[in-house]
């Protein structure tokens, strides 16, 4: 991964441990799609254990891979939004002394 972003600068990593939220985005989202998927398709087909064990299995593997990247673009999003929000309130403060 860049340090930072070719655009506008903005450094992706911080500090140590940074993209920790990330890895629980990437875990609610695991959880949701697995255990989601195996109960919809037991509700419409209805699957054996031995098959829902599977499903959720190969689910909770290969999901956290393939969203890893989204999870981080999602985590670093959401705290430059947080952030910006934060400046302006910031500015609206010192604006209103």
């Amino acid at each position: 991964m860049c340090e930072q972003c070719a655009a506008c600068g903005l450094r992706y990593e911080r500090e140590q441990g940074y993209f920790v939220g990330a890895i629980y985005i990437n875990y609610a989202v695991t959880v949701a799609i697995a255990a989601g998927g195996v109960l919809v398709l037991d509700w419409t087909i209805g699957l054996s254990l031995a098959e829902q064990l599977v499903i959720g299995i190969a689910l909770g593997a290969l999901v956290p891979v393939v969203f890893f990247r989204y999870a981080r673009s999602l985590w670093l999003s959401l705290d430059y939004l947080l952030t910006l929000a934060d400046e302006r309130r910031e500015q609206v403060r010192l604006h209103s002394r």
